[in-house]
């Protein structure tokens, strides 16, 4: 094994306690040496809780610690990219949430920021380390199923707590910042492509003001399309399915997928109403928290180049502008 990467992380929302820290945990290629949050109380529990050896109450001192290489970002959405920004600034590479920032200009500034600093900045879709997904594409870019035309997705969970962040119109709640930006990037990695134009309708939660469901096409050209649904007030659901012309791809499990547990995705390859064309494909079991992990860290050791650089962030964020237009002008909307 080659080097290991330092790691600190900025904030202890439940992402970061729950999944990132404990698939980092298992990790070969780096350690979490410190962990930081705006209460000193809650980053020595967490710190007690994880065996991580320095906790701080504010994040500044995380940053400022010399013996950090790289930093992991879990904070609100609001957040994202001025904590980036800071933590470039202080020399450290990062790995922050999803999305990037709350439009794709502000998240172009992480661009700047990251050449000014010569250090890495990405954005922590862990869904495209995972192999179930990794599979798909290889079978879509094989032909198994024909020209690929329409992928659709539905994501959804029931949260009315007005407390959470994702239902804080203020910092960037709402359905399509927090997981209609699966669907977008599932779609843009499938595809291989960048999408044309996209349409949209969003109901908001008239108390809350955040969209609790969205649903929109997104045209991709030459006949391709990704037909979308995402909400945070309907019963708990995740569901892909890409249909080509010969066949048809199920994903079942689309994001959550077990933390060391085996996936399965379904091949149709006749349409019989019967299902008997159908066929499941087991993936191994793996922690995605742990294959993002360790290859942020490859890439902040030099030993490979980074498969989606920022940039590729702020391109997911400009079709998330163009569904939020479109929700509004009642019309489709150019990305």
């Amino acid at each position: 094994m080659s080097g290991t990467i330092s790691w600190g992380v900025v904030g202890t929302a439940g992402i970061a306690l729950n999944k990132v820290i404990p698939g980092m945990l298992k990790g070969s290629r780096g350690t979490i040496s410190a962990i930081a949050s705006r209460s000193s109380e809650k980053a020595a529990e967490a710190a007690a809780r994880f065996g991580i050896p320095k906790s701080y109450g504010r994040y500044e001192d995380i940053l400022a610690d010399p013996s950090i290489d790289a930093v992991y970002i879990p904070l609100p959405n609001h957040l994202h990219v001025p904590w980036a920004v800071k933590a470039l600034e202080a020399g450290k590479h990062v790995l922050c949430e999803k999305p990037i920032g709350l439009s794709a200009e502000e998240a172009t500034t992480l661009i700047d920021a990251r050449n000014r600093s010569g250090k890495h900045v990405l954005e922590a879709f862990m869904v495209r380390q995972h192999p179930q997904w990794l599979r798909v594409r290889d079978l879509v870019r094989s032909g198994r199923i024909g020209e690929i035309r329409l992928v659709q997705t539905t994501m959804s969970f029931f949260n009315i707590d007005p407390a959470n962040v994702r239902n804080r119109a203020d910092i960037g709640g709402g359905a399509l910042y927090d997981i209609g930006c699966y669907a977008v990037l599932l779609a843009r990695f499938v595809f291989g492509a960048e999408p044309i134009r996209a349409v949209s309708l969003i109901d908001r939660d008239p108390k809350l003001g955040t969209d609790r469901l969205t649903s929109g096409i997104i045209d991709f050209g030459g006949g391709r399309q990704l037909a979308f649904s995402c909400s945070t007030q309907l019963i708990r659901y995740q569901h892909v399915q890409i249909f080509g012309t010969s066949g048809r791809i199920e994903i079942p499990v689309s994001l959550n997928a077990p933390q060391g547990g085996a996936t399965s995705i379904f091949i149709d390859a006749t349409g019989a109403a019967d299902e008997s064309g159908i066929t499941e494909e087991e993936l191994p079991a793996c922690d995605q928290y742990t294959l993002q992990g360790d290859m942020a860290a490859q890439i902040f050791l030099g030993e490979m180049q980074a498969p989606y650089p920022i940039e590729d962030a702020v391109l997911n964020m400009r079709v998330i502008d163009a569904l939020y237009r479109s929700a509004e002008t009642e019309s489709w909307e150019r990305v």
